[in-house]
């Protein structure tokens, strides 16, 4: 199985400002194809998780610029710039390398 640690967003973070939060695999996400499988999911209080971030780095449609994704095969953060009232929830990181995800 494929184990995934992830780091805390300071709390609060002031608005305007930069936050980035960290994720680290057990094992490398970088498939043969060059893509690297790693989500991530924002969870606002109340609603459903939307999907942020596929390949590491890849903004989901509709996704506010504001929002990137980097990382290698085993160390990733997503950084999120100017930061508004509105980031406010729970982030997640997923691998999608291995089926079912863990």
């Amino acid at each position: 199985d494929i184990v995934m640690t992830q780091g805390a967003l300071p709390n609060p973070v002031p608005s305007g400002e930069s936050a980035s939060i960290t994720c680290q695999s057990s094992k490398s996400l970088l498939h043969s194809n060059g893509k690297t499988y790693l989500n991530w999911y924002l969870q606002r209080p109340g609603q459903s998780p939307q999907f942020l971030i596929y390949w590491m780095s890849t903004r989901a449609s509709g996704v506010s610029d504001r929002f990137s994704g980097s990382g290698s095969g085993t160390d990733f953060t997503l950084k999120i710039s100017r930061v508004e009232a509105e980031d406010v929830g729970v982030y997640y990181c997923q691998q999608d390398l291995e089926f079912p995800p863990q």
